[in-house]
């Protein structure tokens, strides 16, 4: 674990680094407050110094808004670039940004007590998100206040229309707040004559569409690689599935044994993650994509169907193309049975200030039904 140093009131001082993105700790750390300026700030910042807040609460979250807007935005090609390229610049501003702003620091002592003029109780959000606090840590702000923000979140949860339930995500578990792939799920049929499926739910996160499976009839496996969300699903599923019909398990995608219908909905993007809550937006190599597509015919029953959810965004983005995805399937021995698509609700389809507009506006989400090349099922492609 790193400590970082810093000398306050003519007194050496230390406290254990924590980055939940893996940020390293900074070399050297100031001590700031309310006289420091935001120029100052920045160009302290610039120099890659932490700078540890001892002043109001509220003019910290000011002095990072003024950060934020120092921040020069990327240079773009006159007349435009290619839509790759533009993504890539959009996420490295946005790690250059995030990088800046990560600087302001501020100390959490044991139980987590903030210490900072008009600083909100922080204690609860911390707690959920980091567990017992026994030490002191030093975290950055931008860090803190997504740790609040999620925690509310949390207590307020999230409304799934199909469940006609709330999900309540936990801190570090990717929010459903995409709900078209979970009306996608609600919808698709089984199998036929199979009225009470086994389902394998592989990555399920919140344990929304093991939740949205289970109303619908299915004994249903749920499993996910990161402990928080297995706790996240288990803590919703105790109140969605009162009847007990899905098992949630810690496993590295797959669970023991065969199933009816297996579904996936793995991160959309084949780009690096930079923290654990965009390993639900990001697969690198499309890696999670294609060890489900590789060890499917191996975990389905006969007559079995894998449900691959999946938004053509990467390809829109210029990431993927539909042939390499069409590759994929074809070189696990599987084929297409049928496709479902709908179309994206989320605001940012709307929004023409958003850099990536114009991919985000011909988005189209799918449930690919998928079965081994050898297996059965009718050719279907339709809209729902």
């Amino acid at each position: 674990m790193t400590t970082i140093t810093w000398t306050e009131n003519e007194s050496t001082r230390t406290a254990r680094w924590h980055s939940e993105n893996g940020s390293p700790a900074p070399a050297e750390v100031v001590v700031i407050d309310d006289r420091t300026t935001a120029n100052a700030a920045h160009r302290l910042a610039k120099a890659g110094k932490g700078l540890l807040w001892r002043g109001d609460f509220h003019n910290a979250r000011q002095l990072v808004r003024a950060l934020e807007r120092r921040q020069r935005k990327p240079r773009t090609t006159p007349g435009g670039t290619d839509t790759a390229s533009l993504f890539d610049s959009h996420r490295a501003a946005r790690a250059a940004r995030a990088e800046l702003l990560g600087r302001v620091l501020v100390v959490l002592e044991p139980g987590y007590d903030l210490g900072l003029r008009r600083a909100p109780d922080v204690r609860q959000a911390c707690d959920h998100a980091y567990g017992a606090g026994a030490e002191r840590i030093c975290v950055s702000l931008p860090e803190l206040l997504g740790v609040l923000g999620a925690y509310q979140w949390h207590l307020n949860g999230v409304e799934i229309p199909a469940l006609g339930a709330r999900i309540h995500p936990d801190y570090g578990v990717f929010s459903p707040v995409r709900g078209e792939y979970i009306d996608l799920v609600a919808r698709a049929p089984f199998p036929p004559d199979n009225g009470q499926p086994v389902v394998f739910d592989l990555g399920t996160g919140t344990g929304v569409l093991a939740a949205v499976l289970a109303r619908r009839g299915a004994r249903v496996v749920a499993t996910d690689i990161n402990p928080r969300a297995v706790r996240c699903a288990r803590a919703n599923l105790r109140r969605l599935d009162p009847a007990g019909r899905v098992r949630v398990v810690e496993a590295d995608l797959w669970p023991d044994g065969r199933a009816d219908v297996i579904v996936c909905n793995p991160p959309w993007l084949p780009a690096r993650p930079t923290s654990d809550l965009e390993l639900g937006v990001y697969d690198p190599g499309s890696a999670m994509l294609r060890r489900f597509l590789a060890g499917l015919a191996d975990h389905l029953e006969p007559g079995g169907e894998g449900w691959l959810v999946l938004s053509d965004l990467a390809e829109h983005l210029g990431l993927r193309t539909r042939d390499e995805l069409h590759t994929y399937i074809a070189g696990a021995g599987l084929r297409v049975a049928g496709r479902y698509d709908t179309a994206p609700r989320h605001p940012r389809v709307t929004d023409t200030a958003d850099p990536l507009h114009e991919a985000r506006r011909r988005e189209v989400t799918s449930l690919w039904r998928l079965v081994p090349e050898d297996g059965t099922g009718e050719q279907i492609s339709s809209a729902v």
